[in-house]
C-alpha cells in the first residue's frame, strides 16, 4: 500500500507540475500588449493546475487525519449561500469550454450549523468530478433541498457515467472506474467524502448511467451539535 501510495502521489503531481512549468515558459514569450490574450490562456492553465494540486493535498491530509484519529470537527453557524458561492467560485476556475454550473440563488436566509470546511471539501470534490468527467458545452446542476431537519445537496452531470459493474466499488479507497482511468485522479476523494459525512451524521449516495451522467446526493443534519 505504501509503494502504491508513493507511486500515486508521484504520478499525480508530475503531470500538473510539468503543465505549470511549460505554461510559465510560454507565457514569458508573450511580452507585447496585444499578446495579452495568449498570456491569459497560459495563466488560466497555471491556475487550473494549482487548484488541482491543492485539492490533492487536501485529500492526502484528510486521509492522514482520518487514519490517525486526529480529525477535530469544528461546528460553526454559517449561511448556505456563502458556502455554495465559495464552492462554485472555486469550481469555475476548472470549467471546460462551454460548461455551465446551475446553482440555487434564493438561499440567503438559510443557516447551517456544521463543519463548514469539511462540507466545502466534500462538495468541491463532487463538483470537481462532475466537471472533470463531463464534456465541453454541458450543464452541471447543483441543487439543494431542505427536508425537516436535514439538508440535501444534489450534483448532476451529463458525463461519462459509472459502469454498472464498478458502482459497488466507487467509495473504496484508490478505486477508479474502468472508463475513468485516462483522466487524472487519485481514487480517494469519494472515500474521504463518505467517511467525513458519516462522521457528521450524514450520508452520500448516487445514481449513474454510463454515457448519460451521474447524480451524487449528500444528506446531513442542518444543525449538528
Amino acid at each position: 500500500m505504501k509503494t502504491k501510495f508513493i507511486t500515486l502521489v508521484s504520478n499525480e503531481f508530475k503531470t500538473p507540475l510539468s503543465g505549470i512549468l511549460t505554461s510559465v515558459m510560454l507565457a514569458g514569450k508573450y511580452q507585447l500588449t496585444e499578446q495579452q490574450d495568449k498570456r491569459e490562456k497560459h495563466f488560466n492553465t497555471i491556475r487550473n493546475k494549482v487548484h488541482y494540486l491543492d485539492n490533492i493535498l487536501n485529500d492526502f491530509l484528510s486521509i492522514e487525519r482520518l487514519e490517525s484519529g486526529k480529525v477535530n470537527y469544528k461546528f460553526t453557524e454559517f449561511s448556505l449561500s456563502k458556502l455554495i458561492n465559495e464552492v462554485v467560485y472555486n469550481a469555475n476556475v476548472t470549467l471546460k469550454s462551454g460548461q455551465e454550473i446551475n446553482y440555487p440563488q434564493n438561499i440567503e436566509n438559510i443557516m447551517l450549523r456544521q463543519d463548514e470546511k469539511i462540507l466545502e471539501l466534500v462538495l468541491s470534490n463532487l463538483l470537481s468530478n462532475a466537471i472533470k468527467y463531463s464534456p465541453e458545452n454541458s450543464q452541471i446542476n447543483f441543487d439543494t433541498t431542505l427536508e425537516d431537519k436535514m439538508i440535501r445537496f444534489e450534483i448532476t452531470d451529463q458525463g461519462i457515467g459509472i459502469p454498472e459493474k464498478d458502482q459497488k466499488h466507487i467509495f473504496e479507497r484508490y478505486f477508479r472506474a474502468e472508463n475513468a482511468l485516462l483522466n487524472q485522479g487519485t481514487g480517494i476523494g469519494l472515500n474521504i467524502a463518505k467517511v467525513h459525512l458519516e462522521n457528521l451524521g450524514g450520508s452520500i449516495g448516487f445514481t449513474s448511467t454510463e454515457n448519460v451522467g451521474t447524480t451524487f446526493t449528500v444528506e446531513l443534519p442542518i444543525i449538528k451539535e
